[in-house]
């Protein structure tokens, strides 16, 4: 391992992609402790700690909207951007065409990608005002104020979009993940004591039991992240001579196919009702406010229906995001254009049926994982009794793919780099 290290560290452009992400990493958290005056910090952290989606939407900032800095809205409005540039890419043919267009047309779908995020960034920014300033986390400010405010916000998330197309181009992995990945671990430590603080007094077997349960989740993380079905394809031979070649291809069906996209719709759809409540507050309508209140009690994070609702949601999110991106029927018709077939299955719509049952069965693996990453903080204090995760489920599933895909990255170049001296 130590050796691999030293290896990577000797390639000259390796090492300098290395140096170059971890100084925006710097940058990006310079930028992160530079707060916003005037907020009661306080009543910012107990609203956080009472609402789920506030701590998801956390995380996906990098611990930056718990302190309310200048990029307190993070990467949100650009993932946001991103899924839906995503889903209209599938709605509208002209965009699929763009996108299929090699480097230019993914050049291009990133532009509209950026451009969406000012709008988003907007309404993200003035919805976060309102609801800080209904729970008293925030003062009333003047148009003025309100306005520099907004812009202060959304420049920052330009800024970190910007900080993240850096490492894309000149660093190591994905810049948006990576940014995510570095807010993520940042607020490792800080979980770490006040899990040590929490463990103080358990017996040694359910320490034991969390333990082996953390674990089993890094593991079963890394399996389902690298799972993949591969159906093979095979194309048409051609006759040379004596000999005949044929050519074999496969089709990689993830078993994660949608990632952490169903997690982040169910947990906002579930969160809504609790997230209402806090928005409106106190009401002098005594038929709203005891509404409000059962949904509030009905959908807290700690209540049985809550997590069963939250499991299915995302298994159902995990099929309808794998059906909106992956369509077989358009699978089956290219390889028949192609003239491939799948052994055994007749082209056309045998293939199609075929690929969708393959999808039907993996997709359920998916969902079920994700459900269970999703959840995991309630399954970890049912079986333990033991509250708070190092790393929540979802985050786990975040730094999990950014740190396997670095590492491919940086093995591919360290291939590259033994090619290049046996050329030279």
């Amino acid at each position: 391992m130590l050796e691999k290290i030293s290896t990577v560290f000797k390639i000259k452009d390796l090492r300098r992609k290395i140096l170059f992400t971890l100084f925006i990493l710097v940058v990006f958290r310079l930028a992160a402790s530079i707060p916003v005056p005037g907020v009661d910090r306080a009543a910012l952290q107990q609203l956080f700690q009472a609402s789920e989606l506030l701590g998801l939407l956390d995380m996906f900032s990098g611990g930056t909207m718990q302190q309310f800095s200048i990029v307190t809205l993070g990467l949100n409005p650009f993932i946001n951007a991103s899924i839906i540039m995503q889903l209209l890419t599938v709605v509208f043919p002209k965009l699929e065409e763009l996108s299929k267009e090699g480097d230019y047309g993914r050049a291009k779908i990133e532009q509209y990608t950026r451009f969406l995020t000012v709008p988003l960034a907007l309404v993200q920014g003035f919805g976060m005002y309102s609801l800080f300033r209904r729970q008293g986390v925030l003062p009333a400010v003047s148009i003025f104020a309100l306005i520099l405010l907004i812009v202060t916000l959304v420049c920052g998330t330009m800024f970190l979009v910007w900080l993240g197309g850096l490492i894309s181009e000149y660093g190591l992995g994905n810049g948006t993940s990576v940014v995510i990945l570095a807010g993520i671990l940042s607020r490792v430590p800080l979980n770490v004591v006040q899990i040590t603080s929490t463990l103080r007094g358990t017996d040694a077997f359910a320490f034991l039991a969390y333990l082996a349960f953390i674990l089993a989740s890094f593991a079963l993380v890394v399996v389902v992240s690298e799972g993949t079905r591969r159906v093979r394809v095979e194309y048409a031979r051609r006759s040379r001579g004596n000999t005949s070649t044929g050519v074999q291809n496969y089709i990689p069906l993830r078993v994660n196919q949608a990632g952490m996209i169903p997690i982040v719709f169910a947990v906002s759809l579930t969160l809504i009702p609790s997230l209402i409540g806090q928005y409106i507050g106190d009401t002098s309508l005594p038929l709203l406010g005891s509404v409000l209140g059962t949904l509030t009690n009905i959908f807290n994070p700690d209540s049985p229906v809550y997590n069963l609702l939250l499991f299915s949601l995302v298994v159902a999110f995990t099929y309808f995001y794998t059906a909106v991106t992956f369509d077989p029927a358009k699978i089956a018709d290219d390889i028949k254009k192609r003239g491939g077939f799948i052994p055994g299955i007749r082209p056309g719509k045998a293939t199609e049926s075929y690929l969708e049952w393959v999808l039907v069965r993996i997709t359920l693996v998916g969902g079920v994982f994700l459900g269970l990453m999703a959840i995991l903080p309630s399954l970890l204090r049912a079986l333990t009794g033991i509250s708070g995760t190092i790393i929540q489920g979802s985050g786990l599933l975040i730094v999990v793919s950014v740190v396997l895909d670095i590492l491919k990255k940086a093995e591919a170049r360290m291939v590259m780099s033994d090619y290049d001296g046996f050329l030279d």
